[in-house]
C-alpha cells in the first residue's frame, strides 16, 4: 500500500467520520414527520397513545390502528383527530397571512438570547446541537435557568407570529419545542428543583404549550413530529403537578395548570380525575391561603396578585368546562381584588413589601372593575377620573393582614402610607413589623428595600439585606433587628388596635422578638391626621441599657439633606420632614451605597434591579425604657413652618402638640387601646 493511497484513505475516513458526526448532531434536528419520530422514539410514542382514552368518540381510528400494531397510522390518525376537532375551540386561531415583518424582541430571542428578570443571556448549544437547558444565566443563577424554562419567550414568539405572519418565528417555535422536549426526556416522575423538572416551570410550561399547540395546528410550520412530542410530554406535566404540587401560591400556579392540561386535552384517560382532583385541592388550598379580609396568607402583595390571577384562571377554566367551584370562590376572588383596590398607591403601584416588585395594578383593577361590575374599584384606579366613589375610606385597615392603608383622599397627589403591624406571614417573609411606607404629591418618600434576588451573585449580596429589618423603617436595638414572627394569624386584630375616623387614622402593635441579649420590645403607633401629616411614636421596653438606631429609608430620587435634628427632602415637588418631636440626643448618619462593613442605603423596586439610596439613622443610647415621637410632614413645595412638642407622657400613651400650616393639632396617642386615641384641632 503505497503512501498515496494510505493518505487518501485516511482523509476520506476522516471526512465520513465528520459527516456521521454532524449528522448525528443534527439528527434530532431532521425529525419532522410522523415516521421519523416513530422510527426514532417509538416507545415514547406508544406511550403516549396509551395516555389517551381510544374509546372517546373521534378516535375509533386511532384505536383501530394501534390495535393492528400500526403505530405509524394511529399517530398520523390521532394528529387527524386533533385537526378536525373542537377541543379548545378557544384557543384554535386563524393562522396570519405570511409575511416578511418583524420584531426585535422576538428577533433577539431567535438567537437564544433570553432577558430573564432583567438579565440578559444567550443560551449556549451543546455538543448534541440542543441548547443548554441548565444554563444560569452570566450571573450564574439557578433563577435564570429555571424561569426560562417556564417557556414565556416562547410565548412572545408566538404572539409576534400571530402578528407578523413571518414563517422564522413559527419555525424557531418548533425547533425550540422538538429541542426542549426530546433533551428532557426520560420525565424523572419524582419532586424536583432541577433547571427543567420543578413544578413552577412544569405548571408554566403547559399553559404556554396548550396555546401553542392550537395555534399552530394548522400551521405548516408545526411539524408533525413535534406536535406528537407535546402530546406525549403533557401527560408527565400533568403527572407532575398532579403528584408533587406545594402550597400557597405554588399550589395555585400548579393545580391550575393541571386543570389546563385536563379541560384542554379531554382525550387524555385521567382528564376527568385531574379536573375533579383540582378542584377539590384548589378550593381547598383558597381557604387556607386566602384571609377573610381578601389577603393572600404570605401577605407579599406580588404573591397576593399571583395567586389572585391564578384563582381567576382556575375559575375560568372550570367555567368552560361546566364544573361548578363552590360558592365561596367567585366571592373569596372579589375580596382578593377589594384588597388590592383598597391598597393600591395614588399613582396605581402596588405595596413594595416582603418578596415583591413594585409594578402597577392600575390596569388590572381598570379590567376587573368592569368584569364583576365593582365601579369603585375603577374610581380608586383612575383617581375618581371614572367609576364611583367608595362608601368606605379613603383609609381602609385589613384586620388579618394587619395592614393601615392611610390616604388623604383618591386625588393622584394624595398622602398613602402602609404601615403593617400584622403576622410575619406563610411565606416570601422578610423581618420587617412595624414598618411604614410614605408617599405624597406623586412621589414615593419613605420606602421599603425591596426584594433585589434570590440566588445568584446580587442575592448573595443584597438577600440578608432585603430580607433584615436593616432594609425598613424600624428600631435597631443594639445593632440587631427583628426574629421572624408567626407564621398566621390566628384571629383578626381587634379594634384595640386600630382606629379609623373622618379626622384621623390610628394603628399600633408592639414587636419583642429580637436578636438581644436580655429583654427588649418595640411598641410603634402611627397617628395619620388626615391631609396634614403622620405622628410615629416608638416605644422601647428594656432590662438594660441599649444602642437604638431609628432608620428612616428614602427613594432613590429624594434629594435628602439634615436641618439640625430634623432630614427633610429638598425635591421640586413632592417633599417629606422628619422632625424628631421627643427629646433625646442623636447622632445623625447619612448612608448611601454601602457595602462594608454591612450593606446599607439600597433599594430595589424589581427583581435584579437594585440602585443606591439613602438611609437617614438617628442614633442614641438609652439607659432604659424609652419613648420617641417623630413628625412627619410631608408639603409640596419648600416645608412649612413648624412647631412641635410633647405635652405628656405615660408608660400607656403621650400627648403632642403640633403646630404647622396656621393651625394647631393636639393629639392623644396610645400604645395600645385604640379607644383613648384622640385628635383636637
Amino acid at each position: 500500500m503505497n503512501a498515496r493511497f494510505v493518505i487518501k484513505f485516511l482523509l476520506c475516513t476522516f471526512a465520513l467520520s465528520i459527516s456521521y458526526s454532524s449528522f448525528a448532531q443534527k439528527r434530532w434536528q431532521q425529525l419532522t414527520s410522523v415516521e421519523d419520530i416513530c422510527a426514532d422514539a417509538p416507545e415514547t410514542m406508544k406511550m403516549m397513545l396509551d395516555q389517551f382514552d381510544l374509546d372517546k368518540p373521534g378516535l375509533e381510528q386511532v384505536k383501530a390502528a394501534q390495535k393492528k400494531g400500526d403505530l405509524i397510522g394511529a399517530c398520523k390518525q390521532l394528529l387527524v383527530y386533533y385537526q378536525n376537532g373542537k377541543t379548545a375551540s378557544f384557543l384554535r386561531k386563524t393562522l396570519p397571512a405570511a409575511s416578511d415583518k418583524t420584531a426585535a424582541e422576538a428577533d433577539t430571542i431567535l438567537k437564544n438570547v433570553f432577558i430573564i428578570q432583567n438579565v440578559k443571556g444567550q443560551v449556549p448549544l451543546l455538543s448534541d446541537g440542543h441548547r443548554d437547558w441548565h444554563y444560569k444565566g452570566p450571573n450564574n443563577d439557578r433563577e435564570w435557568a429555571w424561569l426560562s424554562n417556564r417557556h414565556t419567550q416562547l410565548a412572545t414568539v408566538f404572539d409576534t407570529y400571530m402578528e407578523t405572519g413571518n414563517p422564522k418565528y413559527a419555525q424557531y417555535i418548533d425547533v425550540f419545542l422538538k429541542d426542549f422536549i426530546l433533551k428532557s426526556l426520560p420525565y424523572p416522575a419524582v419532586k424536583s428543583s432541577t433547571s427543567v423538572w420543578r413544578g413552577l416551570e412544569v405548571a408554566a410550561r403547559v399553559k404556554v404549550w396548550s396555546r401553542i399547540y392550537y395555534g399552530l395546528l394548522k400551521s405548516p410550520y408545526l411539524s408533525p413530529a413535534t406536535q406528537l412530542l407535546l402530546l406525549s410530554s403533557l401527560p408527565d406535566h400533568a403527572h407532575y403537578n398532579r403528584q408533587f404540587h406545594s402550597g400557597n401560591n405554588w399550589l395555585t400556579m400548579e393545580i391550575s395548570a393541571l386543570a389546563t392540561v385536563a379541560t384542554n386535552f379531554p382525550e387524555y384517560k385521567k382528564s376527568d380525575e385531574w379536573l375533579s382532583y383540582a378542584i377539590a385541592t384548589m378550593a381547598k388550598s383558597m381557604k387556607g391561603q386566602v384571609y377573610k379580609d381578601g389577603t393572600q396568607t404570605e401577605l407579599t402583595s406580588h404573591y397576593h396578585n399571583v395567586a389572585l390571577s391564578n384563582f381567576v384562571l382556575f375559575k375560568e377554566i372550570c367555567d368552560r368546562a361546566n364544573r361548578p367551584l363552590p360558592d365561596f370562590f367567585n366571592q373569596t376572588i372579589i375580596e382578593m381584588y377589594n384588597y388590592i383596590a383598597r391598597a393600591v398607591r395614588p399613582d396605581g403601584y402596588r405595596i413594595l413589601n416582603n418578596d415583591g416588585d413594585r409594578g402597577s395594578d392600575r390596569a388590572l383593577l381598570l379590567e376587573a372593575a368592569k368584569k364583576y361590575n365593582k365601579p369603585e374599584w375603577a374610581y380608586l384606579a383612575s383617581n375618581g377620573k371614572t367609576g364611583t366613589k367608595p362608601f368606605q375610606g379613603p383609609s381602609y385597615f385589613f384586620p388579618w393582614a394587619g395592614q393601615l392603608i392611610s390616604r388623604s383622599n383618591y386625588n393622584a397627589d394624595a398622602h398613602w402610607s402602609f404601615f403593617d403591624i400584622g403576622p410575619w406571614g406563610s411565606g416570601h417573609q422578610h423581618n420587617d413589623k412595624l414598618h411604614i411606607s410614605v408617599s405624597a404629591f406623586g412621589r414615593d418618600l419613605l420606602v421599603d428595600a425591596g426584594r433585589f434576588a434570590y440566588t445568584g451573585e446580587v442575592a448573595d449580596k443584597f438577600r440578608p439585606y432585603a430580607k433584615g429589618s436593616e432594609g425598613h423603617n424600624l428600631i435597631l436595638i443594639d445593632g440587631k433587628g427583628q426574629q421572624p414572627g408567626p407564621l398566621l394569624a390566628k384571629e383578626p386584630l381587634n379594634s384595640n388596635h386600630v382606629k379609623i375616623t373622618p379626622d384621623f387614622d390610628y394603628a399600633a402593635n408592639d414587636f419583642s422578638a429580637f436578636d438581644v441579649n436580655g429583654s427588649a420590645s418595640h411598641t410603634r403607633a402611627v397617628m395619620y391626621v388626615r391631609g396634614q401629616f403622620w405622628v410615629v411614636v416608638d416605644r422601647i421596653r428594656t432590662d438594660k441599657p441599649r444602642k437604638i438606631e431609628a432608620l428612616w429609608h428614602w427613594h432613590p430620587d429624594c434629594l435628602v439633606s439634615q436641618d439640625a435634628s430634623s432630614v427633610r427632602t429638598n425635591n421640586s415637588r413632592g417633599n417629606l420632614a422628619i422632625i424628631p418631636v421627643s427629646s433625646q440626643k442623636n447622632k445623625i448618619d447619612f448612608i448611601k451605597g454601602q457595602e462594608k462593613p454591612e450593606i446599607q442605603g439600597w433599594y430595589s423596586p424589581e427583581y435584579n434591579v437594585y440602585m443606591p439610596n439613602t438611609t437617614a439613622i438617628y442614633n442614641t443610647d438609652i439607659a432604659g425604657d424609652k419613648t420617641f415621637v417623630w413628625l412627619l410632614l410631608p408639603s409640596e413645595g419648600k416645608t412649612p413652618y413648624v412647631k412641635t412638642r410633647v405635652i405628656s407622657e405615660t408608660s400607656d400613651e403621650v400627648k403632642v402638640e403640633i403646630v404647622t400650616r396656621g393651625k394647631t393639632w393636639k393629639m392623644t396617642i396610645p400604645f395600645n387601646a385604640s379607644a383613648r386615641a384622640e385628635l383636637e384641632k
